[in-house]
């Protein structure tokens, strides 16, 4: 890229040069010959005679035109040369400004977002590929914006839809505990145990309004430590203990107990916390969840594994991207803002690390890749 704009600075001044010389020479035979060539007789009696006609005598006239012209001669071819420099330069760098008035016109386009492909000169092809580039990133990000702000309101509908049946479930089963005082312990506790549960899950989904809410207004910045990533694991695995036996779950944890981590703990419990509570979401019941921890390189690489229904190719690539869910018609038990794996992605990333996601044989992976502070072995 480099090579082919340096061939367009070198064609321009090649132009201008050429330009110069050519207007140059044009000048200097001009010159030469009004002031010491062959017209220099007829120029000077031409001046002669006008300084004549407004009054001179002939001695005057051809005084003054001595005094004007011939003791003046160095000046005029100087004063004649300055202005041929000043026409060639302009001439020379018009064909530079009819590459910035194309140039403009393309970034016209893209401020216009205008479907036409760019087009430019041939020497300024290096140029018109990279604007276009700019403007297909642009259409995209564009498009991945809209996409993701239907996304989001789509699912706002959803969730105030689905708001409505938890809350009509508890005020019907409210209604009844407070219209039937002598209902039968048994039967008490059981509409008493349904509202509660009902009641979950409406503070589920109205936490899912807030997180829609934080992730709009959250700006994230790190407060980096170094610390123990087998440590951090453990933590976060005794807090998912309740949830795993409830759906009769196994998670193993495999964590390299050297690796050091310099990051901030908070947002990776985070990140980890959601690749659990999606695994959690999505697994089969009866199953393990695996996590796994090595050193690689100068990072480390954590894995969460579990087993479920294989991902289809045409979602794998778009998990990351906020408020985008798997489950598109919003089952009660996996409903949630599609945020967890965004936020992952971005804390990751800005931690220096990577995360991708791979699903087959009835089996999801997550692969996170983190720099790590290099500790004395």
């Amino acid at each position: 890229m480099r090579s082919k704009y340096r061939s367009l600075k070198i064609r321009i001044m090649i132009q201008t040069l050429g330009i110069s010389i050519i207007v140059g020479l044009i000048g200097y035979f001009i010159l030469d010959i009004f002031v010491d060539g062959v017209l220099q007789d007829p120029f000077a009696k031409t001046v002669v005679y006008m300084f004549q006609r407004i009054g001179m005598t002939e001695v005057e006239a051809i005084h003054l035109y001595r005094l004007i012209f011939w003791k003046n001669k160095a000046l005029i071819v100087g004063s004649g040369f300055f202005v041929l420099v000043l026409l060639s330069f302009y001439l020379g760098m018009s064909k530079f400004t009819t590459y910035l008035r194309q140039v403009e016109a393309g970034i016209q386009m893209i401020l216009n977002e205008s479907s036409d492909q760019i087009s430019l000169p041939a020497p300024l092809q290096p140029l018109e590929n990279k604007l276009n580039e700019i403007k297909g990133t642009l259409k995209e990000q564009r498009r991945h914006a809209e996409e993701s702000e239907q996304r989001k309101n789509d699912l706002v509908v959803y969730l105030a839809h689905d708001l409505k049946t938890p809350l009509t479930s508890i005020i019907a089963y409210l209604s009844l505990l407070n219209e039937a005082p002598d209902m039968p312990v048994e039967q008490r506790a059981k509409y008493t145990g349904i509202s509660l549960e009902k009641a979950k899950r409406l503070g589920e989904l109205i936490n899912e309004f807030f997180e829609i809410t934080r992730y709009n207004l959250q700006n994230i910045t790190l407060d980096r430590k170094e610390f123990y990533l087998y440590v951090l694991l453990e933590q976060i695995l005794d807090s998912f203990n309740p949830v795993l036996k409830e759906k009769g779950l196994q998670c193993t944890i495999e964590v390299d107990d050297r690796i050091l981590i310099y990051g901030d703990p908070d947002r990776l419990a985070r990140v980890f916390e959601n690749l659990l509570r999606n695994a959690v979401a999505y697994c089969y019941p009866h199953t393990k969840i695996e996590v796994y921890g090595r050193i690689k390189g100068e990072g480390a690489e954590i894995i969460v594994q579990n087993q479920g229904k294989t991902i289809p190719a045409h979602q794998l690539k778009n998990l990351f991207e906020k408020f985008y869910r798997l489950d598109e018609a919003r089952s009660s038990e996996t409903g949630g803002a599609g945020l967890g794996l965004a936020i992952a992605k971005e804390i990751v990333e800005l931690h220096g690390g990577t995360i991708k996601a791979n699903s087959q044989d009835g089996y999801t992976t997550f692969s996170i890749w983190l720099p790590r502070k290099k500790e004395d072995l």
